[in-house]
């Protein structure tokens, strides 16, 4: 397991202080989130111009991350202390809505904590290719905004979800052989890894159309191709790319600080305290920045990685002082 031990920094007190969940403050945390969600729908349909669609579509971006983040936190089943409604609300809160499934993504995610920054690291390949240029940056982001990146991974996933190809966020497409296969595992296949999806979004489509108007599920269709492809790329930049010494538990991780704005886009549920859950992947979301005042005074980022800002990890990728 390529982690730095936690009893080295915390005592066994501090741990079980750390660790400990609290249905309230997880709640509140998935309100806000979800209360961003409606706002930003709202903001459209009450003042539709393109000002208010282009704010929309970058904050449904960063509240997609953050139903990606809840979905990882719920992985770890570190949401609520009941584990059937930690799993329930990780699904149709925070997977099913950006068309994944956390029974999936578990044993994965799992699979990445064993082996961080290794070759056995499924996520390897997301932490490659930098530092680049700034043309290549550019590239890269206009790739994301124009939603070129978003058809290619959807189409991707969707070869995963009908048993195309194995499960992977980190860019490996793996063939899985057709030679037997039946018709009806290719629809039980289908059945259990997108009902749970298409339910939820025909809900969200249709709480929008006797509430408000269809056509604003577009906004949070077009965020998922466009914004939330951006956001990503930068939040995976943050966590483990442009480092020191991918092998070192040390070094192969990254935390970094984050205003109102980075937060909104980038680092919803404290994720931006990534060395933190590395370190104790068990803590809940609203712990972490206690954890990271416990581990940064007791001299942890003497060795470890800190950055003060997005901005500064975007100015490492593309070679800027």
């Amino acid at each position: 397991m390529n982690n730095v031990p936690a009893h080295i920094y915390l005592t066994s007190e501090e741990r079980k202080l750390l660790l400990q969940k609290n249905d309230y403050k997880a709640a509140l945390e998935i309100l806000i989130h979800w209360l961003w969600i409606i706002g930003a729908v709202s903001l459209v349909y009450m003042f539709p111009n393109p000002f208010t669609i282009i704010l929309s579509l970058f904050i449904l971006g960063g509240k997609q991350l953050a139903c990606a983040i809840l979905m990882h936190d719920a992985s770890h089943r570190v949401v609520f202390t009941n584990p059937k409604l930690n799993d329930s609300i990780g699904q149709f809160f925070g997977a099913y809505p950006i068309f994944h499934n956390t029974n999936n993504y578990r044993d994965y995610h799992l699979s990445h904590h064993l082996n961080t920054g290794l070759e056995d690291d499924p996520d390897v390949l997301l932490t490659r290719g930098y530092p680049t240029t700034r043309r290549s940056m550019l590239r890269k982001i206009l790739r994301d905004l124009t939603g070129v990146t978003g058809v290619k991974v959807f189409i991707g996933f969707m070869m995963m979800n009908l048993g195309y190809l194995e499960y992977s966020l980190g860019g490996e497409l793996v063939k899985i052989s057709q030679k037997d296969r039946t018709w009806k595992a290719f629809f039980k296949t289908a059945y259990r890894n997108l009902s749970g999806p298409i339910l939820t979004n025909v809900i969200m489509f249709g709480v929008l159309y006797f509430l408000a108007s269809p056509s604003l599920y577009l906004l949070w269709i077009i965020a998922y191709f466009t914004t939330f492809q951006f956001v990503l790329r930068i939040r995976s930049m943050a966590e483990h790319s442009i480092v020191e010494d991918s092998e070192d538990p040390y070094k192969n991780t990254r935390t970094t600080y984050a205003n109102f704005i980075e937060r909104l886009l980038f680092a919803p549920y404290h994720v931006n305290f990534h060395a933190e859950h590395h370190l104790l992947m068990g803590v809940p979301s609203y712990n972490l920045p206690k954890l990271h005042k416990i581990l940064k005074k007791k001299g942890y980022y003497e060795k470890g990685v800190l950055e003060k800002n997005y901005w500064r990890v975007i100015k490492l990728a593309t070679n800027q002082k």
